[in-house]
């Protein structure tokens, strides 16, 4: 499919304003200078040689092992770092608790923490490695079990040529290694010609036990609320007990199942395989969350070369992709001198735009591939019946009805994850009168995209009406005000008892509560193997006429909801392409009769 076929799809009426300039990341734009492009090049520091690093980047990887990186770079762990929400919420977390400092990037850009990049510096004021969040070397060169959450793991500083740990024991590198000259690889700076690699592959078992994602998946801030929950949900639940690990269903050939892994070379070097007949683990991590970051930046992409290698954060962020740059249609129009736009200096070239688009348009491409892997991991994990009928409906008598929504996954709770402010996930009903009018709905969202429950600012607002039949999976944090009542809250902060919240560690441990004083967790996610009834009631004054009525069904589930993202100070761009790649699964309807 074509670019601007794509672009038709993403927004008719939205000027493209980059999603990342208005955030700042972090702290806010630093002055750049408008000099000469040249200078801005050699002040990047990003421009490095790889080969002579001690945290090699992804992309030297990706020169023998293609597949792995081509499955990596759009998934999750690729984001962590680059994730303008993330960067948005992180800061929020440090501008109302200053003592939280590098907590939340000792995880999401490891590397970066590692090199002694300061928390609140920038993307583009990053090293590429870093960037990557979790990239290569944050798993491979780990060498040591951490049997601890909340991170804080080491890597293993060396150049590409020193050795990496994985799951298998190494021998088809060895054979690499023996013939060097065969496969035109180096092992050693001193080698002469030929591409380097890694001399020594380590196994390491680790990689292969649930326990090495834990020290990033299990979190808990300092005053002990648990911002991520899976370990625990995960080590009391019956895929453990099975021996079933996340890798067995994260890594697999079916997203979010263990029906073992495809099969495939570890590494092609020089074009010949090596280990063909291996397990294949899959590094996209198939999971229910997405990017919004400009398709420029995020997926990452080998195939910036020549003009592009040399494109900055900053450049990237001013190319309007939506208004179709680079594009064939696009610059015909500008050769007509029927659109009258300023370019940027980076951009001014009319060939640097088409390489640009071109670019752009196999990260779109990757993009739609990462939501058919949201789809097939959230249905493999879950399962709607229904609808159940509690009586034959009737015309003048309410219409009572329920769905079973069931939680098919072994493994953890639906949703699980990332839990108070979000993931959000929960059910949408209209039933549809003879006429095609809808007479009821429940799961609505307001002018903005939000459920219509308490935080709807439409609903604050009186616009639309409460959804007081709302099924809603996502946890919610309860915290305890001064006047001693109960609210909502989209971070476990108590705001209104100090002008500057502290986040203070309660004076008995957590677990003799089973949480903090004041704050507390109000689960309403569905455990492995679980179920839960959705039930409506439809009121006798709507069920007005016989004949057939249709009731549509389906689970909606979107990464972060837009009150949260407000709250934070997310730009409008940003709330756009939430609610752009929101999914819908298992949607469906049925007819019934009235009498």
């Amino acid at each position: 499919m074509r670019l601007r076929k794509r672009l038709k799809r993403i927004s008719k009426t939205t000027h493209w304003v980059p999603l990342l300039v208005a955030s700042c990341l972090t702290l806010g734009l630093h002055s750049f200078s408008a000099n000469a492009e040249d200078e801005a090049q050699n002040a990047d520091p990003h421009q490095q040689v790889f080969s002579e690093s001690d945290f090699p980047s992804a992309t030297e990887c990706a020169k023998c092992h293609e597949t792995i990186f081509d499955e990596w770079r759009s998934s999750n762990h690729a984001y962590a770092s680059i994730s303008p929400m993330f960067h948005k919420f992180e800061q929020k977390i440090n501008d109302l608790a200053p003592t939280i400092g590098n907590f939340c990037v000792r995880c999401h850009a490891q590397v970066g923490t590692q090199l002694g990049e300061n928390r609140e510096d920038p993307l583009w004021e990053r090293s590429e490695v870093s960037r990557e969040g979790i990239t290569c070397i944050t798993c491979h060169r780990v060498n040591e079990p951490y049997g601890k959450v909340n991170g804080d793991r080491h890597v293993q500083p060396g150049k590409i040529y020193a050795p990496v740990y994985g799951s298998s024991d190494g021998s088809g590198l060895q054979d690499v290694i023996d013939n060097k000259k065969s496969y035109a690889v180096k092992t050693s700076k001193g080698d002469g010609r030929g591409k380097p690699i890694h001399n020594k592959a380590i196994q390491f078992t680790n990689l292969r036990e649930s326990e090495f994602c834990m020290s990033c998946h299990q979190v808990a801030v300092n005053l002990g609320i648990k911002l991520e929950v899976v370990w625990d949900q995960y080590r009391a639940s019956p895929a453990r007990k099975a021996g079933i690990s996340c890798q067995d269903c994260h890594m697999s050939k079916d997203p979010g199942m263990p029906t073992g892994f495809a099969i495939g070379p570890s590494a092609v070097v020089n074009g010949k395989e090596i280990n063909p007949g291996r397990k294949h683990f899959n590094h996209a991590f198939a999971g229910p969350g997405y990017p919004i970051a400009h398709p420029g930046i995020f997926p990452h992409n080998a195939n910036k070369k020549g003009r592009l290698k040399r494109r900055t954060i900053e450049d990237w962020l001013e190319f309007d992709y939506i208004a179709g740059w680079g594009t064939a249609e696009f610059e015909k129009k500008v050769k007509a001198k029927e659109v009258n736009t300023k370019f940027p200096k980076a951009w001014s070239q009319a060939s640097t735009r088409k390489a640009a688009a071109k670019l752009i348009e196999e990260n779109l491409v990757k993009l739609e591939e990462k939501l058919e892997l949201r789809r097939q991991v959230m249905e493999n994990g879950s399962h709607i019946d229904g609808p159940f009928f509690a009586k034959d409906p009737q015309v003048g008598k309410p219409l009572r009805f329920e769905y079973k929504v069931t939680n098919t996954n072994a493994g953890h709770n639906l949703p699980s994850g990332s839990l108070g402010a979000q993931p959000e996930l929960w059910m949408n009903v209209a039933v549809i009168n003879p006429k095609g009018e809808t007479i009821f709905e429940s799961g609505y969202i307001d002018s903005n995209g939000d459920m219509a429950d308490l935080h709807s600012l439409d609903v604050r607002a009186g616009k639309i009406e409460h959804d007081d039949q709302l099924f809603n999976l996502q946890t919610k944090f309860l915290t305890t005000n001064v006047k001693g009542t109960d609210r909502e809250m989209y971070l476990p902060v108590n705001m209104d008892i100090d002008q500057i919240p502290f986040l203070r560690p309660p004076p008995q441990p957590a677990t003799v509560l089973n949480h903090p004083p004041f704050v507390r967790m109000e689960g309403r996610s569905i455990p492995p193997l679980g179920h839960r009834m959705a039930k409506y009631k439809v009121p006798a004054k709507l069920m007005t006429e016989p004949g057939t009525y249709k009731l549509a069904v389906r689970m909606r589930s979107r990464a972060e909801p837009i009150y949260f993202m407000r709250f934070v100070d997310a730009t409008r761009e940003m709330e756009r392409e939430m609610n752009r790649w929101m999914l819908d699964i298992h949607p469906y309807t049925v007819e019934f009769e009235v009498r």
